[in-house]
């Protein structure tokens, strides 16, 4: 029998995967240069674009496919800080931050607990064993 914990963790896993991935494929899709040219214009390093557009993409597969969550869940969460700080946080709580604060918590959320059903990562682990 399932655990009810582990259904929930997989359906935030792929959520938060499917949320990335998009995301990512917007930034490679609409020119990452162009991504890169927004984050110079308020004051981020142009090449974070492509390190964050790379996490997002490769990342949103890895969790849908549940390959390396906790790490790949840290690393979304880093970005989603950064997201918060640099670019929402003036806007205020609801026209600004606040869908940001949701990944970002459901990310935290993969960290600690991970999430195994269904995951390529226990799959591949259990061979081993």
């Amino acid at each position: 029998m399932v655990n009810k914990n582990e259904i929930g963790a997989l359906l935030l896993r792929l959520v938060l995967g499917l949320v990335f991935l998009a995301n990512g494929v917007t930034k490679f899709q609409g020119g990452i240069g162009n991504t890169a040219g927004w984050f110079e214009s308020i004051g981020i390093p142009g090449f974070l674009a492509y390190a964050v557009g790379t996490i997002e993409l490769v990342g949103g597969i890895a969790l849908i496919l549940g390959l390396g969550t906790r790490i790949v869940s840290m690393l979304l969460g880093i970005i989603m800080i950064g997201a918060i700080f640099t670019v929402n946080l003036s806007a205020g709580f609801l026209n600004g931050y606040v869908l940001d604060l949701v990944l970002l918590v459901l990310a935290v959320h993969l960290v600690l607990n991970g999430s195994k059903l269904y995951s390529l990562g226990q799959l591949l682990k259990g061979r081993g064993s």
